[in-house]
């Protein structure tokens, strides 16, 4: 049976194959936390955050220059690149990894997920916009819910308020890095030329630092090491991302639900491979952030 023309299989097809597009984010997501958890066992944050970065980025550069042909940047977008790279790439993720090493997975999935209402936050302040109740409500409910969930973490050492902060930090730098992306005019070049070019600019800006805190002691190179930066590299950093992309293609206002089961499938996997805590207060915790981000996505979608 058909309607208005389109089969009926091929609208069944669509419809899992979006479903299944956004389970698959929802784990890769998440995922990268616990896989930078396993890393930070055998090596040191920066070694994990360059061999990562170059990896990925060297990986979409040949695939979006060498099999898609798709054109190199010109002039000025390479100003934009590198802003964008030190944005998302050094900064953001540079100090999301040193926040790792007092931070649990799962409140690092976490938090992850406050990145809505931030941008939201950051958006308004940024542009003098009106500051909406709703922009603050949520705030407080996402911020209140990790610090709630990661209460009980202080005493077993699973976290630290330093740690927090800087996870915090993170988010920040991550919303700025959202906002100069969407400011700027890319014109026709290609996702996997943008996202390739700023991962390797981002590698390059924090290489003197890897150099500069380099200790051969404290890196254990082999597959201990290579395994979760290789996962952090092609499922989370290539993968992934070309899954959010898809989604947000489709229907952005229904892909930024999936970010609801981030942070669950996030502490479902910390608690499965690194037998971290899931008690009262994780949950209530979680709960509070995931009203927060609802009432953004619910504000945004009206």
């Amino acid at each position: 049976m058909k309607q208005q023309g389109i089969p009926a299989n091929s609208k069944k097809t669509a419809g899992w194959l979006w479903f299944l597009t956004g389970v698959g984010f929802s784990i890769l997501w998440p995922s990268a936390a616990v896989a930078t958890k396993f890393g930070l066992q055998v090596a040191q944050p920066f070694v994990i955050c360059i061999v990562r970065f170059f990896i990925a980025g060297l990986l979409m550069v040949i695939i979006s220059h060498g099999i898609l042909r798709k054109r190199l940047p010109q002039k000025h977008e390479w100003k934009q690149l590198a802003i964008y790279g030190l944005l998302n790439i050094s900064l953001y993720l540079g100090l999301y990894v040193l926040a790792m090493r007092n931070v649990s997975a799962g409140l690092g999935s976490l938090a992850i997920a406050t990145n809505p209402v931030l941008f939201s936050l950051m958006n308004a302040l940024i542009f003098g916009k009106r500051l909406r109740t709703i922009t603050v409500v949520s705030l407080i409910l996402c911020m209140g819910g990790v610090l709630l969930a990661a209460w009980p973490l202080f005493k077993n050492s699973y976290a630290t308020p330093g740690g927090i902060a800087l996870l915090m930090l993170c988010m920040v730098i991550y919303s700025a890095g959202i906002i100069y992306f969407s400011k700027q005019s890319w014109e026709n070049m290609h996702i996997l030329t943008i996202n390739g070019w700023q991962t390797l600019l981002g590698g390059v800006f924090l290489l003197p630092f890897a150099i500069a805190t380099y200790h051969p002691a404290k890196n254990i190179w082999g597959l201990q090491m290579l395994a979760p930066i290789l996962w952090l590299a092609i499922p989370v950093s290539i993968i992934g991302v070309q899954l959010w992309l898809y989604l947000l293609k489709d229907n952005a206002v229904k892909a930024s639900f999936w970010l609801f089961l981030c942070p669950v499938f996030g502490f479902i996997i910390a608690s499965v491979m690194v037998q971290e805590p899931i008690g009262i207060f994780t949950v209530v915790g979680m709960l509070l952030t995931l009203a927060g981000l609802y009432l953004v996505q619910k504000y945004k979608s009206e």
